[in-house]
């Protein structure tokens, strides 16, 4: 898989591995970077299967794929232990490995992801596959946005996002993959071991998220033995990418208590 690490070495300071959501690139914690690299070790890669890690992704692909894949890079970068960001999907990994891995995580934070399947994601997804098969991929693309961000910040920063959008448009992911990782988090249902699941948790959700209701990060926060939620108004689904101050501060100071 495609990585990159950024900041101090892993010998001398802690480790965060950031896990983008359904895109799967690195690229997206771009605005934590430079709050981040002072004091950590930054990791972040590009999920197998997307932008620069290709892959033809089996028919039984998994959010436990995903993880097996995300522990085979920390072996072969000889990372035992580090903390885990994920950002929806990056999220569902990150609670698969705090199951089946706990020993490897100093702490999770979990950015508006889920459990369980609920009834209003699984509409939008619905709707975002049916636009993957009977329009255009710069269609998919725009409505995309109109999930990640709210309104106001597509008016304020559209240059940017049409620019982002060309970018994303020549590098498409496989369709057959964008669907295997679709059916993957559709699927995964981790509710049965919340409580068991003893690791170190920040819940962060926002109000205005349209893909994911924020009572998702509630419930995640009221099962987890040892979770905060920190709960914003603003920011839609992509809160990394719209408020990154406020974002990073919440991150950086839930850091600080290790």
């Amino acid at each position: 898989m495609y990585y990159e690490i950024h900041g101090l070495a892993a010998a001398d300071a802690p480790v965060l591995v950031l896990s983008s959501g359904l895109g799967g690139s690195a690229n997206f914690w771009q605005s934590q970077l430079p709050a981040l690299t002072k004091k950590y070790c930054v990791l972040i890669y590009d999920h197998l299967g997307t932008g620069r890690s290709p892959a033809e992704l089996a028919h039984d692909y998994s959010i436990a794929s995903m993880a097996s894949e995300l522990i085979a890079l920390l072996d072969e970068l000889h990372i035992a232990k580090c903390h885990i960001i994920g950002h929806a999907l990056g999220g569902l990994v990150a609670l698969h490995i705090a199951a089946s891995s706990p020993e490897r995580v100093i702490s999770m934070v979990l950015v508006n992801a889920w459990s369980s399947p609920n009834p209003h994601t699984t509409r939008c997804f619905n709707i975002r596959l049916a636009i993957l098969d009977n329009c255009s991929h710069s269609v998919y693309l725009q409505t995309q946005a109109l999930i990640l961000y709210p309104p106001d910040w597509i008016v304020g920063n559209i240059q940017t996002l049409e620019k982002e959008e060309q970018h994303l448009l020549a590098n498409f992911p496989d369709k057959t993959n964008l669907l295997a990782r679709i059916n993957a988090l559709s699927q995964f249902n981790i509710d049965d071991k919340l409580a068991s699941l003893t690791v170190n948790t920040l819940v962060i959700a926002n109000k205005d998220d349209i893909l994911v209701p924020w009572q998702r990060s509630q419930w995640l926060a009221d099962s987890l033995p040892h979770a905060t939620l920190v709960l914003f108004d603003y920011g839609g689904h992509a809160c990394s990418v719209t408020t990154p101050t406020d974002f990073n501060n919440t991150l950086l100071k839930h850091l600080e208590t290790f």
